[in-house]
């Protein structure tokens, strides 16, 4: 059996008669090219709605939402529905993005003009985690030095349990077979005894009760 074509949007005409339909369904009085903006919308003597047109989520895109709001607060940005996992992961990130700028975001699709609002307009007001800010902030504080390059791809990043996990190794490198209070004493890794149970990097092994050593891959990468 064929399957079938994926309609797709091929020109910011093609939203428009969709997004006029479903802002008069709420009683908005609708025109298209008025001034810089692709659609404008009134409903008595509220606020302009204007909403930016485009066939895919660019920056340009949100260059022009973020002018239009100069107008009003009333902007939403509308694209193509796409499908798949890889349009939804997308998606969730531009919904993201459209509720801290204060954006609303339309999406119509293109096999029948269904046209779905998934957010409207309204003022960003950030939530903070204090359980993120806190491991942010116990890494920072935790690390000594700054032994990475910011903007770092495909590349080993040193954090502060692997500082901690190295400074394990070395000392068992040269002192051999240690108890892990000793270990936590010597290094000032509190959580050696831990750490090294939880061997994370396949260096340390427990050769008797509360005693740790070095593993055959422990030894090479401290031994180069």
């Amino acid at each position: 059996m064929a399957k079938k074509a994926n309609p797709r949007v091929k020109a910011e005409t093609e939203l428009y008669a969709p997004v006029k339909a479903h802002l008069e369904s709420q009683g908005y009085t609708v025109k298209a090219e008025i001034g810089p903006c692709d659609v404008m919308a009134r409903r008595g003597d509220e606020p302009p709605v204007i909403v930016e047109l485009k066939t895919a989520f660019t920056l340009s895109l949100v260059h022009q939402g973020v002018a239009r709001q100069a107008v009003t607060d009333a902007v939403y940005l509308a694209v193509p529905r796409g499908r798949g996992k890889a349009w939804q992961r997308a998606h969730a990130e531009q919904k993201t993005l459209c509720r801290r700028l204060g954006f609303g975001l339309i999406t119509v699709r293109a096999t029948d003009g269904f046209v779905e609002v998934h957010l409207d307009p309204a003022p960003y007001r950030p939530r903070k985690s204090k359980a993120r800010t806190g491991r942010l902030l116990r890494e920072f504080d935790r690390r000594v030095g700054d032994p990475n390059i910011g903007g770092s791809t495909r590349t080993r990043i040193v954090t502060a349990y692997r500082q901690d996990a190295q400074r394990c190794a070395a000392h068992l490198a040269e002192h051999g077979p240690s108890k892990g209070a000793h270990v936590a004493a010597a290094t000032g890794v509190t959580r050696a005894t831990r750490l090294m149970a939880d061997d994370h990097y396949g260096w340390f092994e427990r050769v008797r009760t509360g005693i740790y050593a070095l593993t055959p891959r422990g030894v090479e990468e401290w031994s180069r």
